[in-house]
């Protein structure tokens, strides 16, 4: 408790620390205030009297007291916001009482201060996060997108994809944000694959038929899994794209049965037939060999793609494709050999892609299963492995370890 004629001469003090003082003291009554009318007035005068300070230091008092507050007085804080910038940089931060139609004008003028504090406001709506990425301040901007609680507009977020994907800091931002619109997605996808494909480290360490079959599998699968996650929440604006790209072909169909990305597939056979995904789906879940080749054939699959694409979706009926590395592999494996044996090793021109598809992933997955088996062996017996006597001189003119 203070007196009033303590505070009265706090307020009239030459000494700016003391009229602080007094100016942050009225601030926390004026807010706490439960008594009469006129005090609460008299209050309220006293903190427009300390806007005509000269000190700095007694308005950032004053500043300081209100700043957190929804009850501040309102033309008190506009007064403050037209402060030295010190004052006016916190309250454009932390002031609950400011609207956008506040922060809107200040946004359009201010300058990099000025954006930053609005950027680190607790809140900030979309309007605004579109009028601040409009000032084209890059720091500001990769603020706001690394901030996942500030929501930015779908289509804000799919030009800045577009004109700064080449940007790898851009690009990590916009691929951590899980509003980032699958076409936006898919196309920094490409970015980053092209932006392997011309690494110096990434060139020297594979040959280039490699790269590019390590580049191609990588889009694929996210391509696969965008799609995936676009399907669960009942858009088709993706698959729709791209239909509209031509971009869905027996690969990715191939890709996404495979990898168990059972809704993304159902979705482009979807729009491939000009049916519902809800139809397809039912279908590949327990409809006949001649519904599914009927389906594929609506399509505008041949009949080889069709019939492989059915073999396919039968073995993915008995097999948990999305998470079973192994049963990923013994359908492949099972595939390649049907093929083979069907055309006696001749396999037609129309199915050569999708062979070399298969046999890609029969070694992708061969390698993932080979990893650690032998160590595990290693470490669970004590035995010795049998070697031919052949094998002794190769072995005994190795270099020691």
């Amino acid at each position: 408790m203070v007196g009033y004629e303590a505070f009265a001469e706090l307020s009239q003090s030459k000494d700016s620390d003391e009229r602080g003082h007094a100016a942050h003291l009225a601030a926390l009554a004026y807010l706490d205030h439960s008594g009469p009318a006129d005090e609460h007035a008299a209050l309220y005068a006293a903190l427009i009297g300390f806007l005509d300070d000269s000190s700095v230091k007694v308005r950032a008092a004053l500043a300081y007291g209100l700043l957190h507050s929804r009850q501040a007085p309102r033309p008190i804080i506009l007064s403050l916001l037209q402060d030295s910038a010190v004052i006016s940089r916190a309250v454009l931060q932390y002031s609950p009482v400011l609207v956008d139609a506040d922060l809107l004008p200040i946004v359009a003028r201010g300058d990099h201060d000025a954006l930053l504090a609005i950027a680190q406001r607790a809140r900030v709506s979309p309007r605004l996060a579109t009028a601040l990425i409009g000032r084209h301040d890059q720091r500001i901007t990769l603020r706001l997108l690394r901030r996942h609680d500030v929501c930015i507009e779908a289509a804000t977020l799919h030009q800045l994809a577009g004109s700064f994907g080449v940007d790898a800091s851009y690009r990590g931002a916009l691929l951590a944000r899980k509003d980032l619109p699958g076409q936006a997605r898919l196309a920094l996808v490409h970015q980053v694959a092209e932006s392997l494909r011309e690494c110096r480290i990434v060139k020297g360490a594979l040959n280039a038929d490699r790269l590019g079959r390590v580049l191609r599998n990588g889009t694929d699968t996210a391509v696969a899994v965008i799609g995936e996650r676009v399907a669960e929440a009942g858009r088709s604006a993706f698959v729709d794209d791209l239909l509209g790209a031509d971009q869905i072909n027996a690969r990715l169909l191939l890709h996404a049965v495979v990898t168990g990305r059972v809704l993304f597939f159902a979705a482009c056979i979807g729009g491939l037939a000009n049916t519902s995904a809800v139809k397809v789906f039912t279908l590949l879940e327990s409809g006949s060999r001649a519904a599914l080749m009927a389906l594929f054939a609506r399509c505008g699959l041949s009949d080889a793609i069709g019939g492989l694409l059915v073999r396919l979706v039968m073995h993915a009926r008995s097999a948990d494709l999305a998470d079973d590395a192994a049963a990923r592999h013994y359908v492949i494996t099972a595939l390649t050999e049907e093929l083979i044996s069907e055309y006696e090793g001749e396999i037609p021109p129309e199915l050569e892609e999708v062979f070399c598809y298969l046999n890609e992933q029969n070694i992708i997955l061969a390698r993932k299963a080979a990893r650690g088996v032998m160590a595990a062996f290693a470490r669970s017996t004590q035995g010795a492995m049998s070697l031919p006597p052949s094998a002794e001189p190769v072995l005994m003119q190795l270099p020691a370890a």
